[in-house]
This record gives C-alpha cells, sequence and structure tokens, in this order.
C-alpha cells in the first residue's frame, strides 16, 4: 500500500514564490525568541509561558480598545461579543497557570537569579489592560520611564475615557441625565458612587425595560469574575513555588498580589447584588 500523497489532493506542496504558514504568522521570529539565561530545564517553561500570556493580552487589548469605541457610539451588541471574548481569553490565562503550576520550587529555584530583576509587574500591556478597564492608578507608570513609548502610552489612556466610563455614559443616557463628574475619576481607581448604583438598581429590577444595559452589565460581570480568578491563580502559583520571598522586581510578593484581590473594577455591580 503507497503512502498518502497530499499533492494528489490538490494540496499545494510549494512555498517558493508564495506566502506559507510561517511566513504569515512570522513563526521564525516567535519561535526563536526563547533566550534562556540559564541550563535549567524549566526555564524554557516560565518564559513560554509569559510570552503566551503576552500575546494573549495583546489581543485583549484589541478587543477591549474597540469594545469602548463600539460603546461610545451606542452599538451594545458590536461590543457585547468583544467582552465575552475577553473573559474567554482570562479563561485561557487562567489555565495556562496550571501549567506553570507543575514546576516545583526546588526547579524554579535553579534559575531564578537568572531573571534579574525582571518581573510581572512591568508588564506595559497588564498595566494598560487595568488602566482601559478602569483600575488606574498613576504612580505604577513609573517602572516604565526608561521606555519613554510605553510610558507616553499609558498617560495617554489617563486622558481616556475608560471602558466603564464610557459604560456610565450609556447608562446616564439611560437614566435621563449624565452622572456628575466625581463620577468619573480618570487617573485614579474607580470608586463606587451611589447615583452609579441607584442607576444600576433600576435596571436589574426591570430587565426587560433596559435589556441592552442589562445583558452589558452581565458581561462585564463575567469579564471581572474571570479576571478575578486570574488574579487568585496567579497567587496561589506564585505561593506555590516561591512561598512568600519577595518578587523578582522587589514587589513583596504573595502580599502585594493578595492586596490586588481586592480590587473591584466595577464595584456597584458587585454591591448591588445584596439590596436587589
Amino acid at each position: 500500500m503507497t503512502g498518502y500523497n497530499p499533492e494528489d489532493d490538490g494540496a499545494q506542496m510549494s512555498f517558493a514564490k508564495d506566502m506559507s504558514y510561517t511566513d504569515y504568522l512570522s513563526l521564525d521570529p516567535i519561535l526563536g525568541a526563547q533566550n534562556l539565561q540559564s541550563t535549567a530545564h524549566d526555564e524554557m517553561l516560565f518564559i513560554i509561558q509569559h510570552q503566551t500570556s503576552e500575546l494573549w493580552m495583546r489581543l485583549c487589548l484589541h478587543e477591549l480598545s474597540v469594545a469602548r469605541a463600539s460603546l461610545s457610539q451606542g452599538a451594545f451588541q458590536e461590543s457585547f461579543k468583544m467582552l465575552t471574548r475577553v473573559a474567554r481569553i482570562f479563561e485561557q490565562l487562567n489555565n495556562a497557570w496550571d501549567v506553570l503550576r507543575t514546576m516545583t520550587p526546588s526547579e524554579y529555584t535553579e534559575f531564578r537569579d537568572d531573571l534579574g530583576a525582571s518581573s510581572g509587574f512591568q508588564s506595559h500591556q497588564y498595566r494598560l489592560i487595568e488602566f482601559i478597564l478602569g483600575n488606574r492608578n498613576r504612580a505604577m507608570m513609573k517602572v516604565h520611564e526608561h521606555r519613554p513609548e510605553l510610558h507616553h502610552m499609558l498617560g495617554q489612556e489617563l486622558t481616556t475615557k475608560s471602558l466603564y466610563h464610557v459604560v456610565l455614559d450609556r447608562l446616564g443616557d439611560a437614566m435621563g441625565e449624565p452622572f456628575p463628574d466625581d463620577a468619573y475619576r480618570m487617573d485614579a481607581p474607580h470608586q463606587a458612587h451611589d447615583d452609579v448604583a441607584a442607576a444600576w438598581i433600576k435596571v436589574y429590577e426591570d430587565p426587560h425595560a433596559h435589556w441592552h444595559l442589562y445583558e452589558l452589565a452581565e458581561k462585564l460581570v463575567d469579564l471581572e469574575d474571570y479576571f478575578r480568578r486570574w488574579r487568585f491563580n496567579h497567587v496561589t502559583t506564585v505561593e506555590r513555588i516561591i512561598g512568600f520571598k519577595r518578587g523578582t522586581g522587589g514587589t513583596s510578593g504573595v502580599k502585594y498580589l493578595r492586596r490586588m484581590l481586592e480590587v473591584e473594577l466595577f464595584p456597584e455591580l458587585w454591591n448591588i447584588r445584596g439590596a436587589l
């Protein structure tokens, strides 16, 4: 019996003149970007885990930016698709922690010193995701001062309404009155506002009268739910591998990450549940 020849089915086999799969995806630079600093076996896992996370974050930023633009134009359905996708991206990021947790403390110790001061704390994409979602802290920009283009990009985001700010615009429109200026904190984390909470209560008390806002609210809760799980898995993974040592970037490690678990992106949407 002769072997199968895909060319017999019409598959193109020569790419001397045409763009191939490797060309389209720029796989050569991507697959060649794992620059190990040690001979430790598990450093490859550590690098790929973080590189793939950054790629997923790149997609998050793409989706969140367009979702925000869609909502600013009142295009709810288009934004729902993108917000759902972002929640599923964070589900993928959550699953990635399960792979990293196969590395033991002994294995990480073999190459941890070779990381120098590099740390996930320095991820500008993660910081930009937080800024877009509304968890804004100008002090977090300092770590990017050595990269003026990244520092500028983060600063520009702080001059732009966050995703939740745009949501509040649409909520205010539906209620017939815009929210006061103190509901919009441009360069500080969003804090629960009584007027915003009262408006969301009206939406939840009569979903059918405000169905697009009701669905939007649940999309945001779903997104934050997955985001919180990602933070929690981050904490448990770090504690499992390094315990309560300081992070390579100088943070308090697990203690710092546990503080981040207390952050609420859309606090009114969580707080009102006990009032319904």
